[in-house]
């Protein structure tokens, strides 16, 4: 039986019986990587703060197969079919792959949306066989927008499916900024242990060197040990709890990118380094290359690094507003409702 979060403490086995449209939020995870919990609570608050008169259910990634006969079976016309961004639309991952597919395939009659997302599909026959799949089951969605969150992944959407695509931020950008004021006192490593990782460990070990005689350096990762899992009931503590821990560093070295987005909202200088597929790296210069306090960087040079940290160090906080930048998404949304309440 499938469990629907109708709001963050509320869980029903049922649909809402009210007039109220709906905007149903497929594959929403449950596991403890807190780039993805981030995405989530952004996805909720940015329907809600937008969009007030949906009422707002998120479905768990585990419960998807259950849920979706009995959306169909209340699925309204006015109603709004959603999958959740942050994650890779590709082979990488094909348990969350599959099941895009299966929620764009089924809800063809309305509006769906694929929030935003990157992509990459590997260039190897596995690649090119679940590029394939992907592509069968997103064209058969006449109503389906996909949102790339940043200009690679656009590119590659446009090129790889015939669904409309859009460009936005990643939707943490659309969270508000903190500045807690607590006194910051270490450097703080947040590193990939996945196959996107290609940052060298003697890249690394250098950069620590570099740290260790003025900061303590401390090495975390934004995927947690504990809890087991985290839902919609416990994801904003969780959040806060994470951003909490980013507002007491002195510097972030990561290669993960919503480590670099939570030292955004902080205001904590941070240093991306890459991954597999350069999603950091085109986001960063989509978006947040005005931002002062971040920086990314390519280099192994050691020297050139200490130069980039060093000048991250001094760097005073300032305005910056990305949520403007939501607008292509907000139009989407907006004329379908227009659409409905002309009827």
């Amino acid at each position: 039986m499938a469990n629907f979060y109708v709001n963050p403490t509320e869980i029903t086995h049922d649909i809402p019986d009210n007039d109220r449209p709906k905007f149903y939020m497929f594959g929403v995870p449950s596991y403890t990587n807190m780039g993805d919990q981030a995405v989530s609570l952004a996805e909720r608050k940015y329907i809600e703060n937008e969009f007030s008169e949906y009422q707002y259910i998120e479905v768990l990634e585990e419960d998807d197969d259950e849920a979706i006969p009995v959306v169909k079976k209340h699925l309204q016309p006015q109603d709004i079919i959603a999958f959740t961004g942050g994650g890779n639309m590709g082979n990488l991952y094909p348990t969350h792959e599959e099941a895009r597919r299966k929620v764009f395939s089924t809800f063809t009659d309305n509006l769906t949306i694929s929030f935003p997302q990157s992509i990459h599909f590997e260039d190897t026959e596995d690649g090119q066989v679940e590029k394939r799949k992907s592509q069968h089951a997103y064209n058969k969605n006449p109503n389906l927008v996909l949102v790339a969150r940043d200009a690679q992944s656009f590119h590659r959407m446009q090129t790889t499916f015939h669904n409309p695509v859009i460009f936005t931020p990643d939707m943490v950008l659309y969270m508000n900024t903190v500045d807690w004021q607590f006194d910051r006192d270490g450097a703080l490593f947040v590193l990939r242990h996945d196959t996107e990782k290609v940052v060298k460990q003697s890249t690394i070990d250098n950069v620590k060197s570099i740290l260790d005689a003025s900061h303590p350096v401390k090495r975390v990762d934004t995927v947690l040990d504990s809890p087991k899992e985290i839902t919609p009931v416990t994801r904003e503590t969780m959040y806060e709890c994470e951003l909490e821990l980013f507002s007491q560093q002195n510097i972030v070295i990561t290669d993960r990118w919503h480590a670099m987005v939570f030292s955004v909202l902080t205001g904590t200088p941070c240093l991306l380094f890459g991954n597999s597929y350069g999603k950091g790296k085109h986001a960063y210069i989509d978006w947040l290359e005005h931002v002062n306090w971040i920086d990314y960087t390519d280099e192994n040079d050691t020297d050139r690094i200490k130069e980039i940290i060093e000048k991250l160090l001094v760097q005073k906080r300032h305005n910056y507003d990305v949520r403007k930048d939501f607008q292509q998404l907000h139009d989407v949304i907006a004329r379908y409702t227009r659409k409905w309440q002309s009827i």
